[in-house]
């Protein structure tokens, strides 16, 4: 099937099989490789991606659904090689251990402080609560995303 899409800012058009998640169609068709295969059933959060600006798993949607749409992963948001805002709270917090979740903990994030840039303590929580990190106590991850919204 054919694709016209925006990805990480960038139009594209190509050819895939029409039986291929947006995560196959990621990291074996583009070879993006940021987006993790966790789960397969949409459970874990670590294939999040921003489909319109909402969190998806990459692992549940067909790369069918892409058509005239924006896809975002954690590849599209470092601008001109250097980290933004969000990647640094993160480095800075210390909330990467294994860095397996932190792909789609960073999309979740993205998305919650685009529709909320004054979030709560459990505003974050809530926003995170489908994605599994399975090496710190999500404490550092909260951190920095409430680092990443700025004084309140």
């Amino acid at each position: 099937m054919r694709l016209d899409f925006t990805l990480n800012n960038r139009p594209y058009r190509l050819e895939a099989p029409d039986h291929w998640t947006v995560l196959d169609l990621l990291r074996d068709g583009l070879a993006l490789t940021a987006t993790k295969y966790g789960c397969g059933e949409g459970v874990c959060g670590t294939c999040t991606v921003l489909l319109d600006d909402e969190p998806v798993r990459a692992c549940l949607v067909l790369a069918a659904r892409l058509r005239g749409r924006t896809l975002l992963t954690a590849e599209g948001l470092e601008s001109n090689g250097a980290p933004d805002h969000l990647q640094s709270a993160f480095a800075r917090a210390g909330a990467a251990q294994c860095g397996f979740c932190t792909p789609g903990m960073l999309l979740s994030a993205r998305a919650l402080l685009a529709a909320n840039p004054a979030p709560t303590e459990h505003d974050v929580r809530e926003a995170l609560a489908g994605n599994l990190c399975r090496c710190t106590g999500y404490t550092k991850i909260v951190e920095a995303v409430l680092a990443a919204a700025g004084p309140r």
